[in-house]
């Protein structure tokens, strides 16, 4: 029998990892189990932690979530010496149908108590002189960070090996808690998340600025180009610029039309990057939910699950690994699992 410390944790990513490394502190015995796709939704992620932007209404619980991760976000970077930007996000709307939908955003934030300011032409240019002609109007969220998806990786498997965690590519142990955080491929490991989570595919783009070229922006810019969302995310040597959002399953090919409408609408948004080298392309799966949020709970006695983050697996990558952690102490303490 497997003794009340064994746990197998299913999956590398921001989730898997932040959770295995709450985990071995704690002095459970833990292993990774992980194949390191290069389609893995942390890998190809942007880096925002911007639950105020994402925001959305009939999403208030992953609001609230976001909002309660966020704040876990400045001890846990701390922690991993992971350095965050906290320059905010401009959300920013180029003719009157994106300008609508950003006053719908506003009027919604303001229901909900969370603080966005209205800026006008003149301000979004007076903060971020780089911004194309055509950007109208814009919301100020000075509370969001961002980060270095793959600093925050490397830094989080440091944390684990410090704390004893092992790596493997297969289980070859019989754990006494296994931990399902696996993203998208989370649905293929137990009946219980097969019609739950599902693959979402975005393509993603990294930039890098060259020699003469305009700086990246200081803030991260989420912008709406004819109806379509892009977004710049900072980055010291230039920027990521996502990111599509359709079903197709496990199709991993970065095709030609989403490139292009990336393209296109960043250079509306930061007319720079026509300059910039386009330094990689690549497409990820981001583990899709019914209801967006993420499922955290017991799928049956001894397998817990930590999947279906959808966009928010970086933001919620602190509050989900306390949340694991509470229910192994109460597994532990309990005599069960």
């Amino acid at each position: 029998m497997a003794s009340a410390s064994g746990v197998t944790v299913v999956g590398g990513g921001v989730i898997g990892l932040s959770a295995a490394w709450f985990a071995a502190r704690d002095g459970f015995d833990v292993t990774v189990v992980d194949r390191a796709s290069p389609h893995g939704g942390s890998w190809v992620a942007g880096g925002m932690l911007a639950p105020i932007t994402e925001a959305w209404p009939g999403d208030e619980d992953v609001l609230a979530l976001g909002v309660e991760s966020l704040e876990l976000w400045p001890g846990f970077a701390a922690s991993l010496g992971v350095p965050l930007s906290p320059v905010g996000t401009l959300a920013v709307a180029v003719d009157t149908a994106d300008a609508g939908v950003l006053d719908q955003l506003c009027a919604y934030l303001a229901k909900m108590g969370r603080k966005a300011d209205r800026v006008t032409r003149r301000e979004l240019r007076e903060l971020e002189p780089g911004l194309g002609p055509s950007v109208r109007s814009g919301l100020s969220v000075p509370g969001d960070l961002s980060v270095d998806n793959r600093a925050l990786l490397d830094a989080l498997r440091r944390a684990c090996a410090e704390n004893g965690v092992r790596f493997a590519e297969q289980s070859t142990v019989d754990s006494w808690v296994t931990v399902i955080a696996a993203g998208a491929w989370s649905r293929d490991l137990h009946p219980a998340l097969k019609d739950v989570i599902r693959p979402v595919k975005g393509e993603i783009l990294r930039l890098r600025a060259r020699p003469g070229a305009l700086p990246p922006p200081k803030h991260t810019i989420r912008a709406h180009v004819s109806g379509r969302p892009v977004y710049l995310v900072p980055r010291e040597d230039g920027l990521v610029l996502g990111a599509t959002q359709y079903e197709a399953g496990f199709d991993a090919d970065v095709t030609v039309g989403g490139v292009r409408d990336l393209v296109r609408d960043a250079e509306v948004v930061w007319p720079a990057v026509a300059e910039y080298a386009l330094a990689e392309c690549a497409a990820g799966f981001r583990a899709g939910s019914p209801d967006n949020a993420p499922v955290i709970r017991w799928l049956e006695p001894g397998v817990l699950a930590a999947t279906g983050h959808h966009r928010n697996g970086l933001l919620l990558a602190p509050v989900t690994a306390r949340r694991v952690l509470d229910l192994l102490r109460e597994a532990r303490e309990g005599g069960h699992g």
